[in-house]
């Protein structure tokens, strides 16, 4: 195993080991299984596959800052008619501005973790190519 010190940032997650040390992707699959719901735990590629645990990790939390959104921006529109106080939409709309940030935090925090478990997986894993430009 080689270090992978570029990797450790202010976005690099508390609860997992630096990329290199002992046992970090250990601690990064438990740390990304708990960025989902309990019910995939059970799921063997998601706790056999640390690649397609973080992959899914992403699509999860791009999913949930979509949902995130959408009700941030509809919360002026829809809450009132459903009798709620401008002060509760107030809240609720800080609400949703925090957990956007949150969001936002752990999507680069699941970015950096998979960037390592790639680099630590080498170049067996074939990375993502570019997709061919057609000639017009």
């Amino acid at each position: 195993m080689h270090p992978i010190h570029s990797a450790v940032g202010p976005d690099w997650p508390c609860q997992v080991k630096s990329p290199g040390t002992h046992d970090w992707e250990r601690t990064a699959a438990r740390w990304l299984r708990d960025l989902l719901p309990a019910r995939y735990a059970a799921y063997s590629p998601l706790t056999r596959h640390h690649l397609i645990l973080a992959r899914h990790a992403r699509i999860q939390l791009e999913h949930e800052i979509r949902a995130v959104r959408v009700a941030l921006q509809t919360c002026r529109a829809e809450l009132p008619p459903l009798g709620v106080a401008e002060a509760v939409i107030e809240n609720t709309i800080r609400m949703y501005a925090a957990e956007l940030e949150q969001l936002g935090r752990l999507a680069r925090s699941v970015r950096l973790v998979t960037e390592a478990l790639l680099a630590e997986a080498g170049p067996s894993v074939p990375r993502r190519r570019a997709p061919a430009q057609r000639a017009s």
